[in-house]
């Protein structure tokens, strides 16, 4: 019967997409070379479960019945025969993922959807090898996967609406906020408008207007707090679009227009200044606490969630 959901590459994003997967009641199986990356995987994907359980946000029946969801396979073409829904999360290459499903084109029925995780990889280019890429679909899921709602699912040249649309379905099941891109350009959708935040961001903090640490409090603690319900253009609704135009044609000369990597951000890497990893980046490192940070990310987000489904229920 096939009924399970298969992960292929069963890392960091993997691993949360399977425990997802098995949240919403899918029996799911973690796809790696070996059964070290297999185990490691599971554990990593337990955890995930365990931390939405702790927080209220999945009922202890539905982890612990999560928990005996969770298979692993090292040898593809057993895992392929049980399953309905593929979601590849291998390494941001392209030639691998390419490989990759081309394989799993090759062993489907044609009716399974084949889908990516990919972050900046465009759908088409990575089904060029597939015979049906009709069947072929992104769905990216944000960071942390078992903890932020959007995914985003992404039509290739050659997906199947219908194909994709199903697959948006069933990730509204999986307790996900998924959106439909229906053209397949790099960035996706919301990596697009997050790169014009980072841009403006960078280019403030290059030209002296303010510090690292003020921009990312403006926005984490203005407009940041609005978006979870109050979207941009939910907002020029509300003040009026004649305003927003006008602000519009004050502001926009005067930020950044830049169309490649800002200078400041490219001295800082020439420097060794790469980032929490190399200890001092925008940030120095030495000071604050990445893993701390993280943490507070993650309780930020949970309780963000559940305010979020609160609040939909008022709708």
């Amino acid at each position: 019967m096939r009924d399970h959901v298969l992960i292929v590459g069963s890392g960091m994003m993997g691993s949360s997409i399977g425990a997802m997967a098995a949240l919403a009641g899918h029996p799911t199986i973690l796809y790696d070379l070996d059964s070290e990356h297999c185990e490691n995987g599971r554990k990593s994907s337990l955890s995930c479960i365990d931390l939405r359980e702790n927080n209220g946000l999945h009922t202890p029946a539905q982890a612990s019945y999560a928990r005996t969801l969770i298979e692993t396979e090292t040898d593809l073409e057993q895992a392929v025969s049980k399953t309905s829904l593929v979601i590849e999360a291998v390494i941001e290459d392209l030639t691998v993922k390419q490989e990759v499903f081309s394989r799993l084109d090759s062993l489907l029925p044609i009716d399974v959807p084949i889908c990516s995780n990919t972050s900046g990889l465009q759908i088409t280019k990575i089904s060029e090898k597939c015979v049906h890429p009709e069947r072929t679909l992104t769905t990216h899921f944000w960071l942390p996967g078992h903890l932020v709602p959007l995914v985003e699912v992404v039509m290739g040249e050659k997906t199947d609406r219908k194909i994709a649309e199903s697959v948006l379905e069933e990730l509204k099941r999986w307790k996900k906020s998924p959106v439909l891109v229906t053209r397949d350009l790099p960035g996706q959708l919301a990596n697009r408008i997050f790169q014009a935040i980072i841009r403006e961001s960078i280019a403030i903090v290059a030209s002296g207007l303010a510090s690292a640490e003020d921009v990312d409090t403006a926005i984490s603690c203005g407009m940041a707090m609005r978006f979870p319900v109050w979207g941009p253009l939910m907002h020029l609704d509300a003040i009026g679009l004649n305003l927003g135009l006008s602000v519009q044609d004050s502001v926009l000369p005067d930020i950044s227009n830049e169309q490649t990597g800002n200078y400041y951000l490219r001295q800082l890497v020439s420097e060794g200044q790469t980032g929490a990893a190399a200890g001092k980046g925008f940030y120095d490192w030495s000071v604050y606490d990445i893993e701390k940070r993280k943490r507070m990310r993650d309780a930020f987000i949970i309780e963000s969630v559940k305010a979020k489904e609160k609040i939909d229920h008022m709708d």
